[in-house]
């Protein structure tokens, strides 16, 4: 699986209050690297439509992992 992570983080939804069409709670979603999101505690991922799209980071847990668990929690989730 291949995207713009190359700190390898995935991030873990704790709260969809706001966002129920968008994200599942307890799903793993990939982050795309955005400092200037970053910046302002906004997290970017690709939620259930597909699409990169900016969230409040405080709606995730980042994690950070190495590529094959990376790719293995994206597959499953």
């Amino acid at each position: 699986m291949k995207h713009d992570n190359p700190q390898h983080i995935i991030a873990i939804c704790v709260s969809n209050k706001d966002y129920e069409m968008s994200l599942e709670v307890r799903k793993a979603y990939p982050v795309i690297t955005d400092p200037k999101a970053e910046t302002r505690n906004y997290v970017r991922l690709i939620d259930e439509t597909g699409e990169d799209y900016l969230f409040p980071a405080s709606r995730f847990v980042l994690v950070q992992v190495d590529a094959a668990v990376e790719d293995a929690l994206l597959a499953a989730a």
